[in-house]
């Protein structure tokens, strides 16, 4: 399997959000989670709370275990049996390998941000300096 499998097998029967959706998916209570790292979110800056109301950082390394249905180490905003996810990174590509574990592991309402950070800036849409709600 090359990553383009991978990606596609990912991709497959999701339907990805564009920037304006993501905006609708956290106004009406999806959990926005940013997994780029602190060079790129200095580089590009945060999500706005301010559109995106709840918005999180987690790293990518305890992704799963912060968002896990019932884990030990789930994020308080993680305890809803349905919830909806939307994983943001700066391109699209890791989001979607990211939603796809989160699916795998009982959140089957995981999906991300096609285009990522990159496709939000692309629409014309702001970030900001924060603080960012980082959770570790």
């Amino acid at each position: 399997m090359t990553l383009d499998d991978l990606l596609a097998a990912g991709r497959a029967g999701v339907r990805r959000l564009g920037p304006h959706e993501m905006i609708e998916a956290a106004a009406r209570g999806a959990l926005v989670v940013d997994t780029r790292t602190e060079t790129q979110r200095r580089r590009q800056g945060e999500l706005p709370q301010g559109l995106l109301p709840g918005v999180v950082v987690i790293d990518r390394t305890v992704l799963e275990w912060r968002l896990e249905p019932g884990g030990d180490f789930c994020i308080p905003e993680a305890k809803a049996d349905d919830l909806e996810v939307v994983v943001v990174c700066r391109q699209g590509y890791s989001s979607s390998l990211a939603a796809a574990s989160l699916r795998a592991i009982g959140l089957h309402r995981a999906t991300d941000l096609a285009g990522g950070v990159e496709a939000w800036l692309a629409a014309g849409l702001p970030t900001d300096q924060g603080p960012a709600d980082v959770r570790e």
